[in-house]
C-alpha cells in the first residue's frame, strides 16, 4: 500500500497595487507642501533681488509687476560709489567679529565651569543669565548709554560689541551648555590620566568634539550682531563706527523713498550673512565627523 501525501501549495500573500499607489501619492503631497512652504519663504527675498535690478520709474509706476521695463545695475553702483555703505558694512563686519571672539570666549569658559563643576547655586546662577536674556533690550537704553558714555567709548566699535556681548553670551553659553553635557567626561578623565591639565584637556580633547556647537553658537551671535539697528542708531553718531541697519534707514530721505536702492543695500548686506552660513555650515559637517573616538 502506498502512502500518497498531498501537499497542499503555499499561497503567498501578495501586495496589492494599492499599497505602492498610497505611498507615492504620499510622498507626492509631502513635496508639494514642502515646495510651497519654501516658496512661501523665498519669495520675500526673491522679490527684493528682483527688485533691486528694476529702474526706479519702474518700480514706482509698477511696483508690483512680474514683467519689468528692463533691468538695471545702477541701484547697486549708486549704493556702492554714491554712499558710505561700503564703510557701514565693514563697521559691521567689525563689530560683529569682535562681538563673536568675546561672547564664544566668554561662553565656552563659563559653560565648561557650570557643565563640569557641581556645586551649591549652579541652577540658580543658570537661571540668573536666562534672565538677562529675557529682558527686553529697550529697558536697558538709558542705562548703557549711560555707562558707555562714562566709559568714553560712544561712537566706536568696542561700545557696540560690549553691548551685543551682554546679550548674545546667555544664549551662547546655554547652547555651549548643552554640547559640553552630551560629551562623555571619560575623555577628558582619560587625558588627565595621559598629563592634561584641565584647560589642556578642555582645548586638546572637549573644544575639537564640540565643533559643531562653536560654528553654531558663532553664527547666531553674528547675525544678531549683524542685525541688530536699535543699540547701533543709540550709541554712533557717525560714519567712523555706524553699521549698515543704521545706513540702510538713513538712505530714505524726508521726500524720497529710494526702492531701488533699498532692495540694492539690503542684497549687499546679505551677502556676508551667505558666505558666513556657508563656511559654518562646512564647519559643522567636519566638526560632527572629526570628533569621533579613534583606536
Amino acid at each position: 500500500m502506498t502512502a500518497v501525501s498531498s501537499m497542499a501549495p503555499i499561497k503567498r500573500k501578495t501586495q496589492t497595487p494599492a499599497a505602492p499607489r498610497r505611498r507615492r501619492s504620499g510622498n507626492l503631497l509631502g513635496n508639494i507642501g514642502l515646495a510651497a512652504l519654501l516658496i512661501f519663504a523665498l519669495f520675500p527675498v526673491l522679490w527684493f533681488i528682483y527688485t533691486s535690478f528694476r529702474h526706479e520709474p519702474d518700480i514706482i509706476a509698477r511696483s508690483t509687476s512680474f514683467i519689468p521695463d528692463g533691468f538695471t545695475f545702477d541701484n547697486y553702483v549708486a549704493t556702492w560709489n554714491q554712499t558710505d555703505f561700503p564703510k557701514l558694512l565693514w563697521n559691521s563686519f567689525v563689530t560683529s567679529a569682535i562681538t563673536v571672539v568675546l561672547s564664544l570666549t566668554l561662553a565656552t569658559l563659563a559653560a565648561y565651569s557650570l557643565s563640569r563643576a557641581k556645586f551649591r547655586g549652579n541652577a540658580a546662577l543658570q537661571a540668573g543669565f536666562l534672565a538677562v536674556r529675557v529682558v527686553p533690550g529697550v529697558l536697558l537704553l538709558i542705562p548703557i548709554y549711560m555707562l558707555i558714555q562714562q566709559l568714553g567709548l560712544l561712537d566706536t566699535s568696542i561700545a557696540l560689541a560690549l553691548t551685543y556681548t551682554t546679550f548674545t553670551m546667555p544664549a551662547a553659553l546655554w547652547f555651549m551648555k548643552g554640547f559640553f553635557d552630551a560629551l562623555p567626561v571619560d575623555l577628558e578623565n582619560a587625558a588627565r590620566v595621559d598629563g592634561c591639565s584641565r584647560m589642556g584637556a578642555l582645548f586638546r580633547i572637549v573644544l575639537p568634539c564640540v565643533r559643531p556647537g562653536l560654528a553654531a553658537s558663532a553664527v547666531l551671535v553674528a547675525i544678531e550682531a549683524w542685525n541688530d539697528i536699535l543699540f547701533a542708531l543709540l550709541l554712533t553718531s557717525s560714519d567712523h563706527s555706524r553699521t549698515w541697519p543704521v545706513g540702510l534707514r538713513l538712505l530714505i530721505g524726508e521726500f524720497q523713498l529710494p526702492w531701488g536702492q533699498l532692495a540694492a543695500a539690503t542684497v549687499l548686506s546679505l551677502l556676508p550673512v551667505v558666505v558666513g552660513f556657508a563656511i559654518a555650515g562646512r564647519s559643522m559637517v567636519s566638526g560632527l565627523t572629526a570628533g569621533g573616538i579613534k583606536d
